[in-house]
């Protein structure tokens, strides 16, 4: 298993690393993300808005997993989800959450930490109703998270579901919502040659209060 991890670059392999020059171009952190972000998609072959979540449950055991970055402002970064899942039964015993972007095209990312809210019904009502035929059937037929007997459970109950909406709306369920992180902390990430990285981190006493900017060691 050893062999499948990369050694460690030499110094000429370090030497002709790419250095990207400035990478700190404005002064609000939002800002700076949504501009990292653009240039992440149009050189990100993949999902540019996938995002690592990070919870706990009631006992403090961490959880993680990839998800989908659905909006952003200056309020904080949306993204939906069953919330009976595991992600939703921990956000509700323990409201807080990291999240880390990692673009490795672009060799960045950018971490969030902070407490996390539901949207209102308003706005889980407006991104459902944006998505596709299928994925709303889908949020209906999975009992996210929980155990599957098999495949063809699945199957059954999305065939189901189909044949019960047939052309009609298909309403949002009730158990089917977005969440909101409201960052308290973001830190930007960029490789620079021997691993001599760059480090800015934003901190805030509350959604309310003002950034403090500082520098970190790699």
């Amino acid at each position: 298993m050893a062999d499948l991890i990369p050694p460690s670059p030499s110094d000429e392999a370090y030497a002709v690393d790419q250095d990207q020059g400035e990478v700190f171009t404005v002064g609000d952190p939002f800002a700076l993300f949504a501009e990292w972000l653009a240039l992440a998609a149009k050189k990100e072959p993949n999902d540019p808005n996938a995002m690592a979540l990070a919870t706990a449950d009631e006992e403090g055991m961490p959880d993680v997993r990839m998800v989908l970055l659905k909006d952003v402002d200056a309020c904080g970064l949306t993204f939906y989800t069953n919330l009976e899942s595991a992600k939703g039964r921990q956000l509700a015993v323990n409201p807080k959450a990291a999240i880390v972007f990692h673009w490795k095209t672009i060799r960045r990312q950018v971490r969030f930490r902070g407490p996390v809210e539901l949207v209102t019904a308003e706005e889980a009502d407006a991104y459902f109703a944006t998505r596709s035929r299928g994925s709303r059937i889908g949020a209906h037929a999975s009992d996210q998270s929980r155990p599957l007997e098999s495949r063809f459970a699945l199957e059954k109950a999305v065939a189901k579901k189909t044949a019960q909406f047939g052309l009609g709306e298909i309403p949002r369920p009730a158990y089917w919502s977005g969440y909101r992180l409201i960052p308290l902390q973001i830190e930007f990430w960029v490789n620079r040659p021997f691993r001599l990285h760059e480090r800015l981190q934003y901190r805030r006493e509350s959604a309310k209060a003002p950034w403090t900017k500082s520098n970190l060691y790699p």
